[in-house]
């Protein structure tokens, strides 16, 4: 029985003359007015935008944590799946016999800047660091933090972050955009990976919202990582200039809402600058300078920092991140309730009042407390009871699940929404750069090699400052420092003199150059969408976009009192109907592989 022709016929109809001219104003006038919408609410109403932004955030979390989990865990798999099937693997992205446009130096330049470059700056050291401290092991009173003993836990986990989860998300949308475009010939834009499923209905209302849906999950995606970024640009200009007015004068001092915004301009117009140039030139060179200096950085920590370390942390991790590969895929937790705690506690805590109930349950589901600041923090109403320890220990177990639930929802689900509100932007572009490569090669080169170097950054760099604290000589300096610090403070302990003070400036200089590429690979994304999927748009348009960018970070970090809370909490709920459209395409794709096998045979 023959199979019918798929429906390739996306119409976006897109304005003749005017300003709009080769754009369609539904998709651009709906974005527009969103954004400029968010931020005049956070600009008017800073702390209303906040604590509703905060609210609304946990509610989501408390709803759909498992969701967020168990999507990421079928993308990994669905993918390895039509790797490894030969008659989906073999497939070109393109028409047979054209070579790839980009050579693949460039390719995997432009892919791990645009991908990744200002996260794994900012958390390289943060995030093995930060684990080592705290993870579901530790949570649940397997190891202590900050020990040998948790040093596996801490990898296992850094590695699900930054490894073959965190990249299926980039290239499931990547590998549907590209499908599409390049085998069927049909608009580079969201809407049309979800064709086998909507049909005709793509050209309509639904296919507008979707492609707005991509806009906004890209906006708010690549806010939330040129937050970080300049946060942490700040911090390497305070550690070279000593300027005070960058920081915010505190204990541990953390970037200024000043010093923020000044760097926040100076990233957005030189991106701007770069937008206007176009992938060709402007994000193509910047990437390359960007993995240049990047294995520059990296040689300096293989001869000065803790290489053997590294190492055997690397294929110790490796193996562990392998071994548990599937529950790590499909391992959620849900939110704890009051009346289950109390079920599960100790049968003393009955006698309390309610209100002392209630704040040993919020403190027994706090994911950032041990044991010790637990009991310390526990109402005079349990201490005065029989065997006060023995009770406080019975306390802080029964509040497992809870701190499971609230720890796996402010970390991994938070990165998932992450990569999940970036996907559209890092998909869209790896999908422009990939034409003529295989759907094998698309997958294995954007989802095994960027996480094996990811892999090394994260033991080489993390594993130095591991080691400098295990052995007592950074004396816990590098533990103490805010998270964007960590980097800097890791290289103060390791190095001293003129060298320290040439790669600092070289590490602000890589910061610089990858929050440039990463937004200006944004803004030719967002016009991309727009534009109903042309590769080629207006240069008024991509200045206006990166203004609003610039808008939107300023004033969500002036929301969220100089910090990124608001801008987090955005991204997780922007990101929540684009993981709905993510599982459409896996099923869209899915079903156009199967059904391009029944046309070829």
């Amino acid at each position: 029985m023959a199979v019918k022709p798929p429906f390739t016929d996306v119409v976006i109809h897109k304005a003749p003359s005017g300003f709009y001219e080769g754009y369609s104003l539904p998709i651009a006038l709906i974005s527009k007015i969103s954004i400029t919408l968010l931020v005049i609410w956070a600009l008017v109403w800073p702390l209303s935008a906040s604590g509703t932004l905060s609210d609304l955030n946990w509610y989501l979390l408390k709803g759909f944590n498992s969701f967020y989990i168990i999507s990421v865990g079928i993308f990994a798999l669905f993918l390895f799946a039509v790797a490894i099937i030969p008659s989906s693997g073999k497939r070109l992205l393109g028409p047979e016999g054209e070579p790839p446009e980009f050579s693949n130096f460039s390719w995997f330049s432009m892919m791990f800047g645009a991908g990744l470059g200002v996260g794994l700056m900012v958390y390289a050291t943060a995030e093995p660091m930060g684990l080592w401290g705290s993870n579901p092991i530790t949570v649940a009173g397997g190891v202590e933090g900050n020990t040998e003993a948790a040093l596996t836990s801490a990898y296992r986990y850094t590695f699900l972050h930054y490894g073959f989860h965190a990249w299926a998300i980039y290239v499931v949308t990547g590998l549907a955009l590209a499908y599409y475009a390049y085998t069927r010939d049909m608009p580079l834009t969201i809407r049309s990976a979800l064709t086998p499923v909507l049909g005709r209905f793509a050209n309509g209302f639904i296919g507008h919202i979707i492609d707005v849906l991509g806009v906004l999950a890209t906006i708010l995606g690549v806010s939330v990582t040129i937050g970080f970024g300049v946060s942490q640009l700040v911090d390497g200009i305070y550690a070279i200039s000593g300027m005070e007015w960058l920081m915010n004068g505190e204990e541990t001092p953390a970037p200024s809402k000043v010093g923020l915004i000044a760097a926040l301009c100076v990233v957005m117009t030189l991106s701007i600058l770069s937008a206007v140039s176009g992938v060709g030139r402007g994000v193509k060179y910047l990437s390359n300078l960007n993995l240049v200096l990047s294995l520059v950085l990296l040689l300096v920590f293989v001869v000065f920092g803790s290489f053997v370390f590294a190492m055997t942390t690397y294929a110790t991790a490796l193996f562990d991140y392998i071994l548990h590969f599937l529950s790590l895929s499909f391992e959620s937790y849900g939110p704890e309730t009051l009346e289950g705690f109390l079920a599960t506690a100790p049968s003393a805590i009955g006698s309390l009042p309610a209100a002392d109930q209630a704040a040993v349950f919020a403190a027994s589901i706090d994911p950032w407390g041990s044991l010790a600041s637990f009991s310390e923090a526990l109402p005079e109403s349990v201490s005065a009871l029989e065997s006060p320890d023995e009770l406080a220990a019975g306390l802080y177990a029964a509040g497992a699940d809870g701190r499971l639930f609230g720890w796996q929802s402010g970390w991994t689900t938070f990165y998932w929404a992450w990569w999940i509100a970036f996907s559209p932007f890092v998909g869209l572009f790896l999908a422009r750069i990939s034409k003529g490569r295989s759907v094998r090669e698309f997958i294995l080169g954007a989802v095994i090699a960027p996480s094996l170097v990811c892999f090394a950054w994260m033991t080489i760099l993390g594993g130095t400052a591991i080691d400098l604290e295990l052995s007592g000589v950074a004396q816990g300096s590098i533990i103490a420092a805010s998270v964007t610090a960590k980097l800097f403070a890791t290289l103060e302990v390791m190095l001293s003199g003129g060298l320290l003070s040439g790669i600092t400036i070289m590490c602000v200089v890589l910061i610089l150059t990858f929050l440039v590429t990463s937004a200006d690979s944004g803004i030719l994304v967002m016009n991309t969408i727009m534009s109903g999927g042309s590769a080629e748009t207006g240069v008024k348009h991509r200045i206006i976009w990166g203004v609003l960018l610039t808008f939107v970070i300023g004033t969500l970090l002036i929301a969220g009192g100089g910090g990124l809370d608001a801008l987090k909490s955005a991204m997780i709920i922007a990101a929540l109907p684009f993981t709905v459209i993510m599982g459409l395409m896996v099923i869209s794709l899915t079903k156009a592989l199967y059904r391009d096998s029944l046309r070829d045979k």
